[in-house]
């Protein structure tokens, strides 16, 4: 099992990112004492799973928006490269750019440890594959089926952040985290599986009592 040493009910960390979707900046702190924030914290670009997360996000913003809570994404990947793809596939959800993974690490979102593990798992979290395969064979085949090719931008997050793992967390008006899901903190199995919908909801709800 992954860990950790993040959990609900900690302060968040606040952050300011360059938005992708609008100019200037965001940081966490705009929402402080206004409303409660849905956190979403990506791979870059070239993972198919967090792609296909993010626009499933964009579906159910309104839903939250309903709830009082403002969904964030935060992709690990270059401002202008997300600019890019996001130009063609657009989201109506607020869209940071993180290229470092800084705030990955804030949160103390963890990353693969390339193991004997790692080298076992196989994953279908969306059930487009024939069959499960090896995480890293999932994505080449993922995005094969997207058509999507990795540009310089996305080879450098790659060779920088390849490992890295994602997370959400539900930010209350406080600042306080009130519900996280962190990628594969029961295994390597469970990469590229992340909260759908109706789980996401349901906190929020909860979070509004």
């Amino acid at each position: 099992m992954l860990s950790t040493p993040f959990r609900a009910g900690d302060a968040a960390p606040d952050f300011t990112l360059p938005a992708v979707n609008q100019s200037g900046d965001v940081s966490l702190a705009d929402y402080r004492n206004k409303s409660a924030v849905l956190l979403g914290l990506y791979r870059g670009l070239h993972c198919p799973f967090c792609r296909r997360q993010i626009a499933q996000l964009s579906r159910v913003r309104e839903s939250l928006a309903g709830l009082g809570v403002v969904t964030v994404a935060v992709v690990n990947t270059p401002r202008e490269r997300a600019r890019l793809y996001f130009r063609y596939h657009p989201t109506a959800l607020m869209l940071l750019a993180d290229p470092e993974a800084r705030t990955h690490r804030a949160f103390g979102v963890p990353c693969v440890v390339l193991d004997e593990a790692f080298a076992a798992a196989r994953v279908n979290p969306t059930g487009e594959l024939v069959a499960p395969m090896q995480p890293m064979e999932a994505n080449t085949a993922l995005n094969a089926k997207d058509k999507f090719e990795l540009i310089p931008a996305d080879e450098e997050i790659v060779a920088a952040h390849g490992t890295q793992l994602g997370g959400h967390f539900l930010i209350d008006a406080s600042g306080t985290v009130r519900w996280m899901h962190i990628e594969a903190e029961r295994g390597y199995n469970d990469i590229g599986r992340f909260p759908g919908p109706e789980e996401i909801v349901a906190a929020a709800r909860v979070l509004r009592g």
